[in-house]
């Protein structure tokens, strides 16, 4: 994170909120969208290294 994270307080002096710079906030919100993702692709079958690489050579990807 960039700038230093600013916190609104209430009577009593407890932090109730919290004001970041906008590429933080973004910053949060992309990595929270890739962890989404991981989560729903978490049972897909997986395949060796090794074939990926030969697979992407064989379709000139690589």
């Amino acid at each position: 994170m960039s700038d230093p994270v600013k916190y609104i307080t209430d009577d009593r002096g407890e932090r109730t909120a919290v004001v970041l710079p906008i590429a933080d906030y973004e910053k949060l919100l992309e990595d929270l969208e890739d962890l989404a993702v991981v989560a729903e692709r978490r049972e897909e079958p997986t395949i060796p290294h090794e074939q990926f690489v030969s697979e992407l050579k064989r379709d000139g990807l690589l």
